[in-house]
């Protein structure tokens, strides 16, 4: 359950979201607009966005992550909104590409890397200015378990999440002092349209036939498509908007939040294990997917 309640550095705190169309985004924005938030919620797709208006969240707005254009239009019609002040941006839209790193094209990984990273990157820079004329903000990244680890046949969306991880560690210390504060969050598995998405991005992309691993995409292919959740341990997206809350209103926030079991087990076995064992053990969590 959420709490209630709220800290706010402001009597309506502000806050632009990426990726509300559906999974942690879309709660995330409904959670917090009944808390009391600004919520910019926005979606790639105009339906998304005339949904979400309907829903109740009347400043939701198109944000295309691969389009420059459309992410300064978001962020000039997010000032024009607040009198030019934002508190907090929720970096958030992204999706998966599955595919073995050999089956992988430039195409198809330049792709991933545009949504989930230099798309965030772009949004992030544009707030910063803004942020550091207020002396305050809040800038919050959704990362993933695999921004710690990584899992076979995830190599895209690992690559995108690892240069995240680094670059937000980055951006962290060279914001000291500004009173903008960055933080981290990395679910592992969450109730969401994920997998849908990755196995739209599989069939754009990876060709299949033509693959040594053709038979362990077949049993990835059953995973993606499975209904009800594919993982143990799976939480809904309530898990880590608890944790977006902690991000956003403590005084000390945190600059990781690890959300659900197997993110808190992985990440505590990288740090004993010697890598040949960490292999194994992600090789055998691997297995176990595509049975």
């Amino acid at each position: 359950m959420i709490p209630a309640g709220r800290s706010a550095l402001t009597p309506t705190r502000s806050i632009l979201i990426t990726g509300c169309s559906s999974g942690i985004g879309h709660c995330a924005a409904h959670t917090l607009r009944r808390r009391g938030y600004r919520v910019f919620a926005t979606a790639r797709r105009a339906q998304d966005v005339a949904r979400l208006r309907e829903e109740g969240l009347e400043d939701a707005l198109a944000l295309d992550l691969e389009d420059s254009a459309s992410i300064q239009a978001a962020v000039e019609r997010v000032l024009a909104a607040t009198g030019g002040t934002l508190d907090a941006l929720f970096n958030n839209g992204a999706y998966g590409q599955p595919g073995a790193v050999e089956d992988l094209t430039r195409e198809a990984l330049r792709a991933q890397l545009e949504t989930n990273l230099l798309g965030w990157l772009e949004l992030t820079n544009r707030v910063i200015p803004v942020m550091r004329a207020q002396g305050a903000g809040r800038i919050v990244q959704n990362s993933s378990v695999l921004g710690r680890v990584a899992l076979p046949f995830r190599g895209a969306y690992t690559c995108s999440k690892f240069a995240l991880e680094g670059l937000t560690d980055t951006l962290r210390m060279e914001l000291t002092g500004s009173g903008i504060h960055v933080s981290l969050i990395e679910p592992g598995p969450i109730r969401s349209r994920f997998r849908a998405n990755a196995h739209a991005a599989f069939a754009a992309h990876i060709q299949r036939e033509r693959s040594h691993f053709r038979e362990q995409y077949a049993a990835a292919e059953r995973r993606l498509t499975k209904s009800g959740p594919a993982a143990p341990f799976t939480l809904p997206p309530e898990a880590v908007v608890r944790r977006l809350i902690h991000a956003l209103e403590h005084p000390r926030p945190r600059s990781r939040y690890r959300v659900t079991l197997p993110t808190q087990v992985f990440v505590a076995l990288k740090r004993m294990l010697p890598d040949p064992w960490m292999d194994r053990v992600m090789l055998a969590v691997s297995r176990g997917e595509h049975r």
